[in-house]
C-alpha cells in the first residue's frame, strides 16, 4: 500500500529548483530520515502528477533519478518501492549533508533580509519544535 502523494511531497512553485528536483531531494530526506523504510511502495507516477498538479514527465523523471541513485527500485508489474538502503546511507553525516543545501539557501535568504543569527536561529528553532 503507497503512501498518498500530497503527503510525501511539497512542490515550491516558485523555487529556482527544478520541480524533479525537488521530487528526488524530498524522497532521498524522507528515506535517509526513515520516513520512508525499504520495501516501501512508492505512489505511482500518475497519482503523484495528479496529486501535486505536475506533468507526468517531471515525477518519471524524478523516479528514474532516484532508481538511478539506487534509492527506489522497480519492481515488474508492480510499481516503484524504496530500495534496500546501502550501509552508512542513514548516518547523521549523510543526513546533514542531505540537508546543508536547504539550510544554505536559508542562510542565504536571511542575509538578504539583513535579519541578525538570533533572530534566525530562534526562529529556526521554533519551527523545529511545531508538528508538521
Amino acid at each position: 500500500m503507497s503512501t498518498h502523494p500530497a503527503h510525501l511531497f511539497s512542490i515550491a512553485t516558485g523555487s529556482s529548483e527544478p520541480i524533479y528536483r525537488q521530487l528526488v531531494d524530498q524522497a532521498q530526506r524522507l528515506v535517509a530520515g526513515r520516513q520512508l523504510a525499504p520495501g516501501d511502495a512508492m505512489p505511482s507516477v500518475r497519482e503523484v502528477a495528479q496529486a501535486l498538479a505536475l506533468n507526468p514527465m517531471t515525477v518519471s523523471k524524478a523516479y528514474g533519478i532516484l532508481e538511478l541513485e539506487g534509492v527506489l527500485t522497480r519492481k515488474r508489474g508492480m510499481g516503484m518501492f524504496v530500495a534496500d538502503a546501502p550501509k552508512g546511507t542513514h548516518s547523521v553525516a549523510s543526513r546533514i549533508e542531505l540537508l546543508r543545501p536547504t539550510l544554505a539557501r536559508a542562510a542565504l535568504e536571511a542575509r538578504q533580509l539583513e535579519l541578525d543569527h538570533d533572530t534566525v536561529l530562534s526562529l529556526f528553532t521554533k519551527l523545529l519544535k511545531e508538528k508538521p
